[in-house]
C-alpha cells in the first residue's frame, strides 16, 4: 500500500496541477504579465481611436475564441481523467463555458448581422450575454480555487459519465440563458446606449469583476501551489486588462482600437493554459520517451550481463571438467596396463578431485564478479599460483606439444585478491595462449609466463604465446561480450577475465609477441599491509 501511495505521488507531480512551479517559471510568467502591462500602456494614448467596418472580424474573433477555449478543455478533461480532481473539472467547465457564449455574443454583436442579411438583434442582447460571460468566469475560476485539494472522483465508469454530464449541463445552461436574454429584450438592463458606448449600469460588470480576479490573484498567486495556478494568474492579469481597456481606457467605444486590444488580451488569456499544457505534454512526452529509451537500454543492459553470466559458468566450468576428463583418461591408462601404477593413478584421481573442488569455487568466484558485494580477498604470491596453475595444465600442455618457459621474480611482493578470480584470469590466458598455438604447423610452440615489478606500487603478469598472433583489426575489441575469433568459442572469457580485474583495480591488455604470437599482460596493485593473513610461498 506504501508503495502504491508513494507510486501516486510520484506520477501527479508530473502533472501540471500539482508540480510546484520552479523558480525560472515563475520569472517567465512575472515577465509575461510585465509585457501585457508594458502593451497596454503602449495601446492607452490610441485606445479610443475607432476602427469603423470592423464588424466583420467579430465572428473571426469569436471562432478563433471557441477553438482555443474547447481545445484548453479538452487538454484540462485530459488531466481530470487521469488526476480526477473536481477542481480540474471546473476549471475544463468554466473554458466550455466561455467558448460557448462567445459564439451567441457574437451573432448578436450590432452590425454582424445585418451585413449577413439579417436584423440585429438588439442593442442590449451582446452586452447582456458579455455581462454573463465576464461575471461567470471569474466565478467558475474562483470555485476552482476552492476545490483544490479536495478529494478526488473515484475511478471507473464515474469519469466519463461525469464528463459528458457536465459539458451537457454547461450547454444548457448557455442555450437557456442566450434563449432567455433574446425572449426578454425589453426587460434586460441597459449597459450600452444608441451610440454604442457604455452606460453607468455596466461599471457595476467590471467593477464586479475586478473585485473577483482581485481575490484571484490572492488566492492563486500568493497561496498557488502548481504551474497550473501559477498560469492561471497570468490568464486573470491578462482578463483584468481586457476589462480595463474596454471599460476604462477607451471608455467602452465599441470597435475602437482600444476595444479590439481588449478583444487580443482575450485570446491571450485563452491561449495561455492551451499552450502551457501543450508545452508540458511535449515535455511529459520527451520525458517519457527518454524514460523509455533508459529502460529500453537498461534491460538490453541486463540480457547481455544475463547472457554473459550464463556463458561465464558454461567457459570457465568447462576448463576444469576438461582438465578432469584429461586426468581421467590418464588414470584409466595407468589401471589398464599390465602392472597397474597405482601411484599415478591415484595422483591422476587427487587431480580430478581438485579440479572438482576448483569448478565449485569458478562459479562463487563468478557470481562475485558480477554481484556488488564484498569479495573475500587474501594475501597472495602470484609466483605460487603461476606455479600451481601450470601444474595443472601440465598433460594439456604436453598433449599440445607446447614448452613452458617461466620468467618469475623472486622478489615479487605479495598481492591482496580473490584467490579463485586471479587463478580464473591465469587460467583464461593460459588456455588461450594453447589454443592459438594448436595451428601452429611449423616452428617451436612457447608458452612463457613473466612475473615482475616494474613500479613499486603493482605487479605485472605476461603470459605469452607463438601462436598465429592478433589481426590489427579485432585488437579493439578483444575484451567485448561474446566476441571471439575461435570457431568454437563463447568470447566471454576475456570479458569476465577483465571484469575481475577491474574490480581488482587492475588492467589488462594486449600486445605483439616477437617474431609471432601475442602476449597479454595484467597488473594488480601489491598489498603492502603487513597484517594482512598470508597466503605466500617461498620462491
Amino acid at each position: 500500500m506504501a508503495r502504491a501511495e508513494i507510486g501516486q505521488r510520484n506520477e501527479h507531480i508530473l502533472l501540471l496541477s500539482t508540480a510546484p512551479p520552479n523558480k525560472r517559471q515563475k520569472i517567465f510568467a512575472a515577465a509575461v504579465v510585465v509585457l501585457l502591462l508594458v502593451a497596454m500602456l503602449l495601446v492607452a494614448p490610441f485606445a479610443r481611436n475607432e476602427l469603423e467596418g470592423t464588424e466583420t472580424l467579430v465572428l473571426a474573433y469569436a471562432a478563433a475564441a471557441l477553438t482555443t477555449e474547447f481545445l484548453t478543455a479538452a487538454l484540462l478533461l485530459s488531466l481530470f481523467a487521469i488526476q480526477r480532481s473536481p477542481a480540474i473539472l471546473v476549471l475544463a467547465m468554466a473554458y466550455v463555458y466561455s467558448g460557448l457564449l462567445a459564439v451567441p455574443w457574437a451573432i448578436s454583436f450590432p452590425g454582424v448581422l445585418a451585413q449577413l442579411g439579417f436584423s440585429d438583434a438588439g442593442q442590449q442582447t451582446t452586452a447582456a450575454i458579455a455581462a454573463i460571460r465576464r461575471i461567470g468566469c471569474p466565478l467558475f475560476l474562483l470555485t476552482y480555487a476552492l476545490l483544490r485539494g479536495s478529494r478526488e472522483v473515484a475511478p471507473g465508469e464515474l469519469v466519463p459519465a461525469l464528463i459528458v454530464g457536465c459539458i451537457a449541463s454547461v450547454a444548457a445552461t448557455v442555450v437557456g440563458v442566450t434563449w432567455i436574454i433574446v425572449e426578454n429584450q425589453d426587460l434586460l438592463p441597459r449597459f450600452t446606449e444608441d451610440s454604442g458606448r457604455i452606460t453607468d449600469l455596466w461599471m457595476y460588470v467590471p467593477g464586479v469583476a475586478l473585485v473577483l480576479y482581485a481575490l484571484l490573484v490572492l488566492l492563486l498567486g500568493l497561496f498557488g501551489r502548481s504551474v497550473l495556478d501559477l498560469w492561471l494568474t497570468v490568464v486573470i492579469c491578462a482578463l483584468a486588462i481586457d476589462l480595463l481597456l474596454l471599460s476604462f481606457i477607451s471608455s467602452g467605444l465599441r470597435l475602437s482600437v482600444g476595444w479590439w486590444a481588449g478583444r487580443l488580451y482575450s485570446l491571450t488569456a485563452a491561449s495561455v493554459v492551451l499552450m502551457v499544457l501543450l508545452a508540458e505534454a511535449a515535455s511529459l512526452a520527451a520525458r517519457l520517451a527518454r524514460s523509455m529509451a533508459a529502460e529500453r537500454r537498461a534491460h538490453e543492459a541486463r540480457l547481455v550481463t544475463l547472457q554473459a553470466f550464463s556463458a561465464s559458468i558454461a567457459h570457465e566450468i568447462n576448463q576444469p571438467l576438461a582438465s578432469m576428463v584429461t586426468n581421467a583418461d590418464a588414470g584409466l591408462r595407468w589401471l589398464a596396463r599390465d602392472r597397474p601404477d597405482l601411484d599415478e593413478a591415484g595422483a591422476a584421481l587427487a587431480r580430478i578431485a581438485r579440479d572438482g573442488h576448483r569448478a565449485g569455487k569458478v562459479i562463487e568466484g563468478i557470481r562475485a564478479t558480477f554481484s556488488k558485494g564484498g569479495q573475500d580477498h587474501a594475501r597472495l604470491n602470484l609466483n605460487l599460483l603461476i606455479r600451481e596453475m601450470l601444474d595443472r595444465y601440465r598433460d594439456e600442455l604436453r598433449m599440445a606439444h607446447v614448452a613452458v618457459r617461466t620468467e618469475l621474480d623472486p622478489n615479487l611482493p605479495p598481492v591482496s585478491v580473490n584467490r579463485v578470480q586471479i587463478e580464473q584470469v591465469a587460467c583464461n590466458l593460459v588456455v588461450n595462449a594453447i589454443d592459438a598455438m594448436r595451428s601452429v604447423s611449423g616452428g617451436q610452440r612457447v608458452l612463457l609466463v613473466r612475473s615482475a615489478a616494474p613500479s613499486g606500487g603493482e605487479v605485472l603478469v605476461s603470459v605469452g604465446d607463438s601462436g598465429t598472433g592478433l589481426p590489427p583489426a579485432y585488437r579493439d575489441r578483444l575484451f567485448e561480450p561474446f566476441f571471439t575469433t575461435k570457431a568454437g568459442g563463447l568470447g566471454v572469457g576475456l570479458t569476465v577475465s577483465h571484469l575481475i580485474l577491474e574490480a581488482h583495480r587492475g588492467r589488462i591488455w594486449a600486445t605483439e609477441n616477437a617474431p609471432r604470437g601475442a602476449i597479454f599482460h595484467f597488473t594488480l596493485p601489491c598489498d603492502r599491509d603487513p597484517g594482512s593473513s598470508a597466503e605466500e610461498a617461498v620462491t
